[in-house]
């Protein structure tokens, strides 16, 4: 089974490659440009020994100015990584080769060192930069200005300032500052930044609008139900700058790897150096410390600690541009090893929009049993409350002492009698028996009982999502071969969903505490890495136990994203399998790097200790690996899933 997860916020350490900061654009560049051009003037007056004076002290002087552009640097954050007790780092590797290969002469060889280890870092960081362009494009949606409705007159101030209930104009191109409901009669909003789907959404007066979605034709008008730092945009800026400080398994290990692998690389380039004199009849030290310097240069592991978390960078961005936000590296690493999905009805494959198709009155007439039931479900944020509340009514009773029964339903005081409003196990908690007047009754269904008598049922239907069927599907495919449905609906409802959708396994009439019990024991099976897919507060329980949670983030509960791990901007099944899909990618790319850098020096490095390469070989090997890893990772941006 896999480790699970930790759900608190990482302290991150700084890496080394914080000590080697690297301008941006072009400036970035002159000094390698600069060095480049030092030394070929030297290798062509080495070439063409144009001049008697380019020898000795002059040629050490020449070399050394073409060295320090690139070489300072590095120096630099040698010592700093030194200072804060960081002393084997790729910095000191490049120092000790570089400042050898001066010490034996070889000058040019040395600049040549330096100067393809700061491309292949600048060339790194360009990539890195491109890796966080989806990250950095989600971070750059946030709106920077609102005009609100304040004392008769519409004025401009900061998002972060806007009240709950205030009244917002967003102008035709512009995006929207907090979420809130629609005033006007209707709107056109790309919400891309929302749902990584950039078909525009059109919709009517009163619907739900949220932060960062941008208006695309006429004036509008929205009333604020939320502050800016509780609005969908926040929360997504939020999940997406933690999941960059969130290190996966492997890139971790990758680190801990480098902190050990680079000392045991310095103290065999020492004994490189000087154990031969005990073997070799011929030892000539100069020889072997060239070969030392040689073997530090390819064994440098930046191309392994950079293309790692590149990797991942990738794997994160791709994921946030179709609308799927991953709280953390670690969890691109577990989702890819999914072989078993649980997952919720409503809400999740369902899509939750309910509408009453029936209504049965026993012992009242329906008006009246409407009203008491309303009073209760008025306080009620559920879906079916919500279709409820659009049964017609002139007027309505007020309810007090109102309690809201996890998974059964809502109790109160309506007109002074006694009110419940859920499903039967509520109503048979009060030994009221309503079964046999709903068994035959496939869809859901809201039973009330006023003072312990059963009065009426309403009957309430959902709809399957479009791509429901095709998820359980495409999922098989990529290796997840246990499906499970739960669900707090009745039975019989929850089987006829899941059999609609080739869901073999499904259990209703569930409470949040049932549903963790099942989750739990899918758990115990060591070979089982389990995800549940959810949406309501009642499954935030299961989402934070399960290996993978994943919350659909639309209609989802607050609470549900918060506690997930994975969350679906789109509220489609198809993105889980999606966001499978990426976490396998993420983890082949990944692998196919460590391979190709382990591989690579492990040759090169052989035949560096033979003296069968030269610190030239070793340079173009050591940056070419790093490049192609690079290259390797930047694939992910690319790839359609």
């Amino acid at each position: 089974m896999s480790e699970r997860k930790e759900k608190n916020s990482l302290n991150v350490k700084k890496q080394n490659h914080n000590y080697f900061n690297i301008a941006t654009g072009f400036k970035a560049y002159l000094p390698a440009i600069l060095s480049f051009v030092i030394l070929l003037i030297g290798i062509a007056l080495d070439y063409f020994n144009s001049t008697p004076y380019f020898k000795g002290w002059y040629r050490l002087v020449w070399y050394t100015l073409a060295y320090l552009p690139v070489g300072l640097p590095v120096l630099k954050a040698g010592f700093k990584s030194i200072q804060k007790g960081n002393y084997f780092t790729e910095f000191l590797l490049m120092s000790i080769a570089t400042i050898g290969a001066f010490a034996i002469g070889e000058y040019p060889e040395g600049v040549t060192v330096m100067l393809f280890y700061t491309i292949g870092e600048l060339f790194q960081g360009a990539a890195v930069t491109k890796a966080k362009s989806n990250i950095k494009a989600l971070l750059d949606i946030r709106p920077k200005e609102a005009l609100v409705l304040r004392n008769s007159s519409y004025v401009s101030v900061k998002p972060d300032t806007i009240k709950i209930g205030e009244i917002i104009k967003v102008r035709s191109g512009e995006k929207i500052p907090v979420d809130g409901i629609l005033l006007s009669s209707n709107a056109s909003l790309n919400t891309a930044a929302i749902t990584g789907e950039s078909k525009p959404c059109n919709i009517g007066k009163n619907s739900a609008v949220y932060a960062g979605s941008i208006n695309l034709q006429n004036v509008i008008e929205i009333k604020s139900t939320k502050e800016f730092k509780n609005s969908s945009i926040a929360r997504i800026l939020n999940l997406v700058q933690n999941a960059t400080a969130r290190k996966s398994k492997t890139e971790l290990f990758i680190r801990k790897f480098a902190k050990i692998y680079t000392p045991i690389v310095v103290f065999l380039a020492v004994g490189l150096t000087l154990l031969p004199f005990f073997f070799v009849n011929d030892y000539v030290f100069r020889d072997w410390l060239y070969r030392a310097l040689v073997f530090l240069v390819i064994s440098c592991p930046c191309a392994l600690v950079i293309s790692i978390p590149l990797g991942y960078f990738g794997g994160l961005g791709a994921a946030s541009k179709n609308g799927i936000l991953f709280k953390g590296a670690s969890f691109l690493d577990i989702i890819a090893k999914v072989n078993t999905l649980a997952m919720d009805k409503t809400g999740t494959i369902t899509k939750g929009v309910f509408k009453i198709q029936e209504i049965k009155a026993l012992s009242i007439n329906e008006p009246e049993m409407m009203k008491y039931m309303l009073a209760l479900e008025a306080s009620s944020t559920h879906p079916i409350a919500k279709a409820l509340l659009d049964y017609p009514l002139n007027e309505t009773f007020n309810a007090i002492k109102i309690k809201e029964i996890a998974g059964k339903g809502i109790k109160g005081i309506v007109n002074e009698k006694r009110v419940l409003v859920g499903n039967a196990a509520l109503l048979l908690d009060y030994k009221i028996d309503a079964l046999t007047e709903i068994e035959d009754i496939v869809e859901s269904s809201v039973l009330i009982a006023i003072d312990g008598q059963f009065v009426g049922y309403v009957i309430i239907s959902d709809e399957i999502k479009e791509d429901a069927r095709e998820t359980i599907s495409e999922a098989y495919k990529i290796g997840v071969k246990d499906f499970y449905m739960f669900s707090g609906d009745r039975e019989s409802i929850t089987k006829n969903v899941a059999k609609q959708i080739n869901v073999l396994r499904a259990k209703g009439g569930l409470l949040p505490e049932q549903k963790l019990k099942e989750v739990e024991e899918l758990m115990k099976n060591p070979k089982a890495t389990v995800a549940f897919v959810g949406d309501g507060i009642n499954d935030a329980p299961v989402l934070a136990v399960s290996d993978v949670g994943i919350a659909m983030g639309g209609l989802g509960s607050d609470v549900a994203i918060e506690t997930a791990d994975v969350i679906i901007q789109t509220d489609q099944p198809s993105k889980i399998v999606q966001a499978i899909k990426i976490g396998k990618s993420t983890k082949t790319i990944v692998w196919q790097n460590i391979a190709l850098a382990f591989g690579v020096k492990l040759i090169v490095l052989l035949l560096g200790a033979a003296g069968l390469v030269t610190m030239w070989a070793a340079v173009f090997a050591d940056v070419g690996v790093a490049l192609l890893a690079i290259l390797n990772a930047v694939r992910l941006q690319r790839m359609k899933w």
